[in-house]
């Protein structure tokens, strides 16, 4: 019964942990500047729904994002240590953190129009060799 008990109470100790790094690693996500860009794709895409359904669908679509942010989280776990997003999120609490974090979006966009532009670039290198 003590073994039972000190098992439980271990199990339960490293669930907390595993709840912390989990929410450290959310909150990590969280501060890279995804959230604007999670708000802008159910912007994007609500355009589609009518105004007059527009709130039900947002709330709708805004309470997908904890799955979501999990998901991250499970899949940021698997690349950093607890130590590594706790310093990851004192970065992201910095000045330069936070402006890297504004600038997220905005680069993100950007970078994606140089990307497709450079793979029309390379797709005309790749014809030239093709023939």
């Amino acid at each position: 019964m003590k073994k039972l008990i000190i098992s439980m109470a271990f199990f339960g100790v490293i669930s907390l942990q595993a709840q912390d790094y989990k929410s450290e690693t959310i909150a990590f996500i969280k501060k890279t500047g995804s959230t604007a860009l999670f708000d802008q794709a159910i912007s994007q895409v609500g355009m589609m729904v009518p105004e007059d359904k527009k709130d039900a669908y947002t709330i709708e679509a805004t309470g997908t994002l904890e799955e979501l942010y999990t998901q991250l989280a499970e899949l940021y776990m698997k690349e950093f240590s607890e130590e590594e997003i706790k310093t990851l999120n004192a970065f992201y609490e910095s000045d330069l953190g936070k402006k890297l974090a504004s600038k997220q979006t905005v680069l993100t966009q950007q970078g994606m129009v140089i990307g497709q532009s450079w793979a029309m670039k390379l797709q005309e290198v790749a014809k030239k060799y093709a023939q």
